[in-house]
């Protein structure tokens, strides 16, 4: 079966899935050595077993953003998330009658993208490269299957993304209160 992701502005990744639901890029290679050596080095994914670590590596493949360049915006499927190597991001928020905000910058070794685990699957917020950005794009469709199949992964996972999103929120919260107390929303 053949699925297409939109991942920024100009951006569209094709992927094949064989009998075993791997995805596999049309026009990148399959996952190798050297990014399972990625995965396996960020602190995200620490203490995760070998073989939680190569699940994560079938799912993820290596990709790049231009600076300006939308990686996704409030209300886009959530069907991918993202492991920041090199580069930075910039979170902003869409409110009414206000515009967007700022939210916080990520960097190397962020995460990026959480809502593909939690229904209703769409963006809770817009990412945006600010620079030249490399990272690790993993099928996250392809991870709930798993995690469902393997429900110690989907723990594991479900830990790290809830520090995730706490992380997200405190930072959301404190980002509403300087607007609120300086009226300045575009700091």
């Amino acid at each position: 079966m053949k699925t297409t992701e939109v991942s920024g502005e100009n951006q569209i990744m094709e992927f094949v899935e064989s009998e075993t639901s791997r995805a596999v890029a049309i026009a990148g290679r399959p996952h190798s050595s050297q990014l399972l050596t990625q995965i396996e080095q960020l602190p995200f994914f620490k203490e995760l077993s070998m073989q939680h670590l190569q699940l994560l590596a079938d799912s993820a493949m290596e990709t790049r953003f231009q600076p300006g360049q939308w990686i996704y915006r409030q209300g886009d499927p959530a069907n991918r998330f993202y492991m920041i190597l090199e580069g930075k991001v910039i979170i902003e928020s869409e409110v009414t009658e206000r515009g967007v905000i700022p939210i916080r910058t990520l960097g190397p070794g962020d995460d990026l993208a959480w809502a593909w685990l939690f229904p209703p699957y769409y963006m809770h917020f817009n990412a945006c490269a600010i620079e030249p950005t490399r990272a690790i794009f993993f099928y996250g469709t392809r991870l709930r299957e798993q995690c469902e199949a393997n429900h110690e992964l989907g723990y594991q996972l479900m830990k790290r993304i809830a520090q995730v999103v706490i992380r997200n929120l405190n930072a959301t919260q404190q980002r509403l209160l300087e607007c609120t107390d300086t009226g300045n929303l575009s700091k």
